[in-house]
């Protein structure tokens, strides 16, 4: 009779437990619901500081000068420089080595020759998506490529037949 007592006890406390809870919860959402929301705080946002180290913009700095390429002194403008490389690189449609990346103060200039016209605005895209530009000038030129067409595409006047 003991165990069937303390039994039905321990059911009502965890109910009444249960319910205690729930009613917190409701009434503290709904006094959250009537209060006025304060602005959230953004979340700062990495700076290149902290992915970016002086001595890999210091190496970044030389296969630039390398490239006879410009880059800025702040660590922004390194970082910056070696994502658009980076990228343009990666993509399929860019020449990078033919491309020339220039960055001063957030300013971003591309020089030297691409093939096609789509190459230059992909290589202007490029860098206007990448985080901290703040300007893109293109330089870069369109021209035809220089390559010499193969045996195959030669007329057939210039065979030689023997017989």
């Amino acid at each position: 009779m003991r165990s069937r007592l303390l039994s039905c006890a321990v059911m009502v406390l965890g109910t009444l437990g249960f319910s205690a809870c729930n009613t917190t919860t409701n009434t503290n959402t709904n006094a959250n619901a009537n209060t006025t929301r304060v602005a959230a705080t953004p979340m700062p946002t990495p700076t290149p500081e902290s992915k970016y180290s002086e001595e890999q913009a210091r190496e970044e700095r030389a296969r630039a000068k390398g490239n006879k390429e410009t880059i800025g002194q702040s660590l922004d403008d390194a970082w910056i420089h070696s994502k658009i490389v980076a990228k343009l690189i990666g993509d399929t449609r860019t020449p990078e080595r033919k491309i020339n990346v220039d960055v001063v103060n957030g300013d971003v200039t591309l020089r030297g020759n691409v093939d096609t016209a789509e190459a230059k605005a992909e290589a202007e895209r490029v860098a206007k998506d990448t985080d901290g530009v703040k300007k893109v000038v293109n330089q870069l030129k369109v021209v035809a490529s220089t390559t010499k067409p193969s045996n195959a595409n030669k007329s057939s006047k210039s065979k030689t037949t023997y017989e």
